[in-house]
């Protein structure tokens, strides 16, 4: 029964579209570093997809965005626990950084805008100010939200930049 449910999760999870955002996760059971429980590994998966598809919202009417997550490391380590209920995330800001291995395409009426494959991570989390306070994934979010902004600002993606 475990695994059927861990199964149906990582389904819904290995292939949300959204308008304007289709997100897959290739291989999420080789990612790097992401939890060992696998409930918490799927959540994962969906808060980044709807963060994904919130960003999305911020593209002109017509583009669409689809995203391929290769690899996922999040921010600190995972330590296990004495009472091996739930692992701790330790954040030490050091080699610790949130990254991920994304492969992107920006399209509209079935042309490529921009594409790419590329790390993105954010060395220097622990010190900038985190409008996502209370979130689990604050850092990895904030980390998306500069690469989108980088990358999907309407003032840099034309024809001329892929």
């Amino acid at each position: 029964m475990r695994y059927q449910i861990i199964a149906a999760a990582l389904l819904a999870c290995a292939g949300m579209a959204s308008a304007g955002v289709t997100v897959k996760y290739d291989n999420p059971e080789n990612f790097q570093d992401m939890p060992h429980n696998d409930r918490d590994r799927a959540q994962i998966m969906k808060d980044l997809s709807e963060h994904f598809a919130k960003l999305a919202k911020k593209l002109p009417a017509g583009q669409d965005l689809v995203i391929t997550v290769k690899d996922i490391d999040l921010a600190g380590r995972e330590e296990p626990t004495r009472r091996r209920i739930d692992d701790i995330r330790i954040l030490r800001g050091g080699a610790d950084w949130p990254s991920m291995q994304i492969q992107y395409s920006l399209e509209q009426n079935g042309q490529v805008l921009k594409s790419g494959d590329e790390r993105v991570s954010n060395m220097m989390y622990l010190n900038r100010i985190n409008r996502y306070d209370n979130d689990n994934l604050k850092y990895e979010k904030q980390m998306l939200d500069d690469w989108f902004r980088e990358k999907f600002e309407p003032a840099r993606v034309s024809r001329a930049d892929h």
